[in-house]
């Protein structure tokens, strides 16, 4: 494996683990296609026993995905283990991922264990894994800010059971790329047996040096395998991004000698489903896939890119799956070539009901919106699917009255449990009247958190995509809302929200 760089991608699970990021299983096995389809070696679907929900995610991820592996995160004990292989018995090539703290401080006060159990627990989980899956990875919660010596010790007795995949995280984002390269190099030269396994990192964000950390894990430690998500998505600060990563090695291919197995032309599909499904919405000046990557303002800059584009240039924005040509369909497109789209576009709606109702809501889109981009059908699609699964509350009609000096005033038609209802309020403009109107009736007593508006495509006509978190008795949840009425699409996102708030789908979130 020399030559070659693993991409183990763990979005629909770190990723998850954002604040409001949850997914319903749908969501995510949406996303594993497209993750499949952009050639993932790995994709890590889920931790399988922390919920019923989770589990059925992760079985269902297993069952569909053919050309990449799908992987459970378990911790490290009989239960999770079991747990994971079951979820993972319908897959083509499965892994289970096993992990426990080795750092002194977790041993210490969250384990309230002593070295000798931690090693003594490792070693027992992967035994008890190896029986069940051929294919084991073991992370070493918190391994950066571990003892050397003794974590040396905990990963030679793991590959002695057969853990094929080592991973050594900075789990807390501590570490700086020089030293972190150099503490990976330095443990597999103290582990007899290091050349049985494939080192892994998987690196968190909190010093912005996720990626940089993660190249030097490649580089100067010998690693073969990164641990990434789609837009760096995670909690926290986030985790190491998929297409940064991807990228640099592919671009400086002449300095890291490796190759990667990512087909790049389906990266910004992904970082558009991912964003849209999550409402985590990718900064302009992102790496790769913010929408100013490959915009030049400057006129010197300018100049020298329309002379010659590697001027300013180290990577073609169609490589990655920015195209010239945005606009795809309109009012008089037919039903197959909406059908067609989706299809490109990594969307597979599972009946012929399904690809009705969003051709319908298509052409409804298309008479009030002249020009239909491919970020107008994924928000589409990801709204009627939100529809389709959560229908305590759906959005039914919205009028609003703004004049200056003048309290704006809201009245909403929605349904609640099957049934119209009809509410109004004031507020300090339209939007908080809207969502003001909404919470005179539910009052479901949840405060917000995040209200964030994004303009999906680059015109006044655009639709208007809308974030909205909501917190309540310790969960968080977000909600997504598209329409080319900023209000409409604020009460839709709302109205999102509170049927993730009401739905009693568990989320427990891992660690690694």
């Amino acid at each position: 494996m020399a030559d070659k760089l693993i991409i183990f991608d763990t979005t629909l699970r770190d990723g998850e683990q954002s604040p409001g990021a949850s997914m319903t299983r749908d969501e995510k096995l949406r996303i594993a296609r497209q993750l499949e389809r952009l050639r993932v070696d790995v994709i890590e679907a889920g931790f399988a026993a922390s919920s019923n929900g989770d589990f059925e995610a992760v079985q269902t991820i297993a069952n569909a995905i053919k050309d990449s592996t799908v992987c459970s995160l378990s911790r490290a004990n009989d239960r999770d283990i079991s747990r994971a292989a079951e979820a993972l018995k319908g897959a083509n090539s499965g892994r289970i991922h096993t992990f426990i703290a080795t750092s002194p401080l977790h041993m210490e006060k969250k384990l309230r264990m002593t070295p000798e159990q931690v090693l003594e627990q490792a070693t027992q989980a992967v035994r008890f894994a190896r029986n069940l899956c051929a294919d084991i990875e073991f992370s070493a919660e918190d391994g950066y800010r571990s003892e050397i010596d003794f974590l040396a010790r905990v990963v030679e007795a793991v590959i002695n059971e057969g853990a094929t995949t080592i991973n050594i995280p900075d789990t807390v984002g501590y570490a700086i790329p020089e030293l972190y390269g150099n503490f990976i190099k330095t443990l597999r030269e103290k582990v007899p047996n290091a050349d049985k396994a494939i080192w892994s990192v998987h690196c968190h964000n909190d010093l912005g040096m996720a990626v940089a950390n993660s190249l030097a894990g490649v580089k100067i430690g010998g690693a073969r395998q990164v641990e990434c998500t789609i837009n760096g998505l995670g909690e926290r600060a986030g985790n190491c991004s998929l297409e940064e990563v991807v990228m640099a090695v592919k671009t400086r291919r002449d300095y890291f000698g490796l190759d990667v197995g990512i087909d790049a032309q389906h990266i910004v599909a992904a970082s558009r489903m991912v964003s849209q499904t999550t409402g985590f919405v990718v900064q302009p000046n992102k790496a790769v896939v913010g929408a100013n990557a490959f915009a030049h303002a400057s006129g010197i800059h300018q100049d020298g890119v329309l002379k010659a584009r590697d001027t300013y240039e180290i990577m073609r924005a169609e490589d990655v799956g920015w195209s010239a040509n945005k606009i795809v369909l309109g009012k008089l497109s037919g039903r197959n070539a909406f059908k067609q789209r989706l299809q490109e576009l990594g969307v597979e709606l599972d009946s012929e009901s399904e690809i009705n109702n969003a051709f319908t809501r298509f052409k409804e889109l298309a008479d009030r919106k002249s020009e239909i981009f491919d970020e107008d059908i994924l928000a589409l699609v990801n709204s009627e699917g939100a529809a389709a699964e959560q229908d305590q509350y759906g959005f039914v009609s919205l009028s609003q009255r703004s004049e200056t000096g003048e309290q704006p005033h809201a009245t909403i038609v929605f349904t609640a449990q099957g049934k119209e209802v009809k509410s109004e309020s004031t507020g300090n403009g339209p939007v908080d009247a809207s969502m003001k109107a909404i919470e005179a009736f539910v009052h479901s007593g949840a405060e917000m958190v995040l209200y964030s508006v994004n303009a999906i495509s680059g015109s006044t006509e655009s639709q208007g995509e809308v974030t909205v978190r909501l917190q309540n008795s310790g969960r968080v949840v977000n909600g997504v809302g598209a329409d080319p009425d900023i209000v409409v699409a604020s009460a839709k996102a709302y109205l999102s929200a509170l049927n993730k708030l009401h739905s009693k789908a568990d989320r427990v979130a891992a660690q690694g």
